[in-house]
């Protein structure tokens, strides 16, 4: 899609103003003719088969998850609602009505959906002020919608631990929040300069976080001490406006990043950032399939502002 048609399609609604915001510094930041920079391309990432579209929702998809039977879940920024996807090509289903559910999502392992609210123009201008957002469970067959936790800051990324413990971010903050299994919140167990994407480590014993702005990269912060927060890896001087969002990880336990502005899809190898696919501008999230059918474990998916779902075969692994 055009970028001045996608501007049309997406800067309308109640949250308009920050979707203006956003769009337009990623659209100044890509030149009509394509990125002026590149991350080189990961060693393991020949060019192959091309993304292939096999989903498209009316709305901002602000991110995704796929649940053991293959089935995706989408949040929408704009209505707030929480859609399914049974399998690639199949129509959405809103699960939910407007439930301000326009965060991160993740899927525990009894199946049950953690939906993040709050990611909204004022969080992000109030940064961690504020932290009155909710998380919420949604049952992924009935679309029940209860509350799993609330005094968080405007929820953008979630992530699970193995041992249940629950992570977020927010975009305009520097607070990292935690739900610990039995419930207790900790709206500021550790704070990373604008953080945005977030995923944990395979072992637990680490949080990862994504920083968007300023100077964009990725830091580790040890579950066991959160005060130490560590840079682990910058982008170029080149990718300072690639706007880096959202964050999952392979099954080697790689981080994989998603960019607005760059276009790429970003593979932390040896201590540096390199193109695992290029041209799938303003994308909000990555997500890896599960299961043997639907959105199958292996698998590599791409949600963006455009409400399209794309399938990347450069980012595919025999093994999740």
């Amino acid at each position: 899609m055009r970028l001045d048609r996608m501007l049309r399609t997406v800067l309308r609604g109640p949250r308009a103003g920050w979707a203006a915001a956003a769009v337009l510094a990623a659209a100044a930041a890509v030149p009509a003719a394509g990125p002026a920079y590149a991350a080189e391309r990961c060693a393991a990432g020949a060019p192959g088969a091309a993304p292939v579209q096999v989903a498209q929702l009316p709305d901002w998809v602000e991110s995704i998850a796929v649940d053991g039977r293959g089935r995706m879940f989408a949040t929408a920024y704009f209505s707030g609602r929480v859609y399914r996807i049974d399998a690639p090509g199949s129509a959405p289903v809103a699960l939910t009505g407007d439930v301000g559910a326009n965060g991160g999502i993740v899927v525990r392992d009894d199946g049950q959906l953690l939906v993040g609210t709050g990611n909204d123009l004022a969080h992000s201008l109030t940064g961690d002020l504020f932290p009155t957002s909710r998380l919420l469970r949604v049952d992924p067959d009935s679309g029940a919608v209860s509350t799993y936790a609330s005094g968080l800051g405007g929820i953008d990324g979630v992530a699970l631990a193995p041992d249940g413990t629950v992570y977020t971010t927010t975009l305009g903050g520097r607070n990292i929040g935690r739900v610990a299994p039995d419930g207790r919140v900790d709206p500021a167990w550790a704070r990373v300069p604008q953080p945005n994407g977030i995923a944990v480590s395979p072992d637990g014993g680490e949080v990862y976080v994504v920083q968007t702005t300023v100077a964009p990269g990725l830091y580790r912060i040890p579950a066991g001490d959160p005060a130490h927060p560590r840079l682990w890896v910058s982008a170029g001087v080149f990718d300072a406006l690639a706007l880096p969002d959202g964050l999952t990880l392979d099954g080697r336990g790689r981080p994989l990043i998603a960019t607005h502005a760059a276009g790429e899809i970003w593979r932390v190898e040896d201590g540096r950032l390199c193109s695992v696919e290029s041209g799938l501008h303003l994308s909000t999230q990555i997500a890896y399939g599960h299961g043997d059918r639907g959105f199958s474990a292996g698998r590599l998916y791409r949600a963006g502002v455009d409400g399209k779902v794309y399938e990347v075969p450069g980012g595919a692994e025999t093994a999740r």
